[in-house]
């Protein structure tokens, strides 16, 4: 795979560098609410648009995996002269974490998941076969128009009705092309590593909602049963996305756990 990324690194070049990995939007600005309170704890920040995705519109390789983002995040490092990083990853983007702790373990220093999961699932499966067919027999519009219902609260998307939307809208105009939304979406369904949980071991925070309509908290749950000496944190609400709809809580955990105090 060849073309660089589009990287953004925000904060103190000489602190702890922190790797932000989007789900599967991959998109640099999701982070948005993490990044003032990582670089006022002094981490240099890295976000970045997954191949495919936003400002990163290179081709995707044959055969696209799990395994090809997690060179692409080894491409990032190096081009930014980072031996290694603390990765937080939210759903594909913690796929993305786990198989780099897995193949490259020495160029992670932690890592935090937010509503990943190590394998395939009856019931996520389920929400991404309705969401293909929203794409294969509705379109693109239809496709983004659905994604808040799998990342948001009901109530909390309400209260935010207009946020809500001029994100769906910013996705319709960014859309990837159902080719690579496919081949994403095929990526993240074929990954697993559940036998495989038992080779980490790096520092991890397991953070769920227990309110996420599309990964089941179990999911969470069997990552810290394989993981030995992994950390739990959970909230009740918030959904898929709980690191947006109540950052202060998920940003207080993720600083505790980086700082070795959960």
């Amino acid at each position: 795979m060849t073309g660089r990324l589009y990287t953004e690194v925000h904060g103190d070049p000489a602190g702890e560098a922190v790797l932000l990995s989007s789900g599967l939007g991959g998109a640099a600005g999701y982070w948005a609410a993490q990044v003032p309170a990582l670089v006022s704890a002094g981490y240099r920040v890295v976000c970045y648009d997954q191949r495919g995705t936003g400002r990163s519109l290179q081709a995707l390789p044959p055969d696209y995996q799990i395994k090809h983002m997690a060179q692409d995040v080894e491409h990032v490092l190096d081009e930014l002269g980072i031996a290694r990083c603390h990765l937080v990853g939210h759903a594909l983007g913690g796929l993305v974490g786990l198989q780099l702790a897995l193949e490259a373990p020495a160029r992670v220093t932690s890592l935090a998941l937010i509503n990943a999961w190590a394998a395939p699932n009856p019931h996520s499966a389920r929400c991404f076969d309705a969401r293909l067919a929203l794409l294969d027999h509705v379109g693109p519009r239809a496709y983004v128009e659905a994604q808040p219902i799998f990342l948001y609260p009901a109530s909390w998307a309400a209260e935010h009705a207009q946020r809500v939307q001029a994100e769906v809208d910013h996705a319709f105009d960014h859309f990837p092309g159902a080719d690579t939304m496919k081949a994403r979406i095929g990526a993240l369904r074929r990954f697993d590593v559940s036998d495989r949980l038992g080779a980490i071991t790096v520092p991890v925070l397991v953070s769920a909602a227990l309110d996420d309509v599309l990964v089941p908290a179990t999911c969470s749950q069997h990552l810290l049963q394989g993981i030995k000496g992994s950390v739990a944190h959970s909230v009740a609400h918030g959904g898929h996305a709980h690191n947006i709809t109540d950052p202060d809580t998920f940003n207080y955990a993720l600083l505790a756990f980086l700082a070795g105090q959960l």
